[in-house]
């Protein structure tokens, strides 16, 4: 018999905040972090102010072996156990799934690069560390205790979304009863900036970085890269209920697939796209028009934007569930983003405080309901979608807890 799934704790580093409260007040004073890169002038980022990793771990002699996004991600893992309070000797069959992306830095890891020799003396000799998708799952395991099954996914823009769906079906089929899962990552570095400036995807037109965002604007013309991270703690309900257990939501359902079309850009159509979506209600059991709000990718692209308002139209016309586009607030976190937006979408469950879609005046979809500015979300069940490079689609159904 499949095992209800449910979220009981979770850890975040956005640039609105690391907890609820934190991002309650960021969207109450419209404070959005956005602002010009120091390695390029033109392109305007989403960075997270003052990041020590240190200040949720403590001393951990290994931090050195984290890049950036890695650090982050293990700094949402230890919030979240912490929250969890869960005895270390159940963490030791727990789960820990991972979505991850590459380290972009290669300038600023390897400084000696000459016609493709690298070796110095003040290269580390254990550089590799700092490359390795799995070096975050490894610290997160020392850090925390998890011994369990795990994974690392590196499905770009779906991993880390990809990376809970697959701790949810774990749980679900019997598996497991208790799982760590969720992501981080930074794309701000000066390679990172330019592998997407190279591929034409990021926003270089905005006279006022607050500006530069724009989902489903017709203005739009490119994404803006962030960084943080976010997991999540999950158990099965009866799990949760054993220990008493606060529950923030229940997960129901999770697809998955893939466009096999473009490299860069989504299948014009958006078959697979819908058909992750359609696969996430099914598993859910639940009709299209049982969604109250949809957590859009809504990267602020050309093709992305027009792909999935269509998309997102087709699903659930005639119904019109409410669509957030949470990377006008906090930037694109790569693979990162799908948990980062878990994360405040569960904190708005908590608090009531519903982030708008920022800077959309003149819709490119105007047939679907967005959240504007004054505009009112009732919490109910929630469809969030990620969408990645290489054709990765990624969709999952939570709900506010019934017992």
């Amino acid at each position: 018999m499949a095992q209800r799934v449910v979220i009981t704790a979770m850890g975040m580093v956005t640039s609105l905040g690391d907890s609820p409260m934190e991002i309650a007040r960021s969207v109450k004073t419209g404070r959005a972090v956005f602002a010009y890169s120091g390695m390029d002038s033109e392109v305007v980022v989403a960075p997270v102010d003052n990041f020590d990793v240190r200040c949720y771990t403590g001393r951990f002699k290994n931090l050195r072996y984290l890049n950036r996004g890695a650090a982050m991600a293990t700094a949402a893992a230890v919030q979240a156990v912490q929250q969890a309070s869960i005895s270390g000797s159940q963490w030791e069959t727990a789960g820990l799934f991972l979505g991850a992306g590459p380290n972009l830095d290669l300038g600023g890891e390897c400084l000696h690069i000459r016609q493709g020799v690298m070796d110095a003396e003040a290269l580390s000799a254990l550089w590799i560390l700092r490359f390795l998708p799995n070096t975050a799952a490894s610290a997160i395991a020392q850090l925390t205790g998890v011994r369990g099954e795990n994974l690392t996914v590196g499905n770009a823009c779906a991993a880390s979304l990809q990376a809970v769906g697959e701790a949810y079906r774990k749980i679900k089929d019997g598996y497991l009863d208790l799982a760590l899962a969720g992501g981080g990552d930074s794309r701000l570095s000066s390679g990172a900036l330019l592998a997407y400036r190279k591929a034409q995807a990021l926003c270089l037109e905005s006279d006022d970085p607050q500006t530069s965002s724009r989902p489903f604007d017709n203005g739009r013309n490119g994404f803006v890269p962030g960084e943080g991270g976010a997991f999540f703690v999950l158990e099965a309900a009866d799990h949760a209920e054993v220990r008493r257990a606060t529950v923030l939501a229940e997960i129901c359902g999770y697809g998955t697939s893939m466009d096999g079309d473009a490299m860069t850009a989504p299948r014009p159509d958006g078959r697979w796209a819908e058909e992750a979506v359609r696969s996430a209600l099914a598993q859910a059991h639940m009709l299209p028009e049982k969604i109250d709000i949809v957590s859009a990718h809504g990267t602020g692209t050309l093709l992305n934007d027009e792909v999935e308002a269509r998309v997102i139209q087709r699903v659930f016309d005639p119904h019109r569930p409410l669509v957030l586009a949470l990377k006008s607030w906090i930037g694109h976190l790569a693979a990162a983003c799908g948990a980062a937006e878990l994360a405040v979408c569960l904190s708005a469950l908590q608090t009531g405080v519903w982030p708008w879609i920022r800077n959309l005046k003149t819709p490119c979809n105007p047939q679907l309901n967005y959240l504007r500015p004054g505009g009112r979300a009732v919490p109910g069940n929630i469809l969030l979608q990620n969408f990645g490079f290489g054709g990765q689609n990624g969709a999952l159904v939570i709900r506010p807890w019934q017992a």
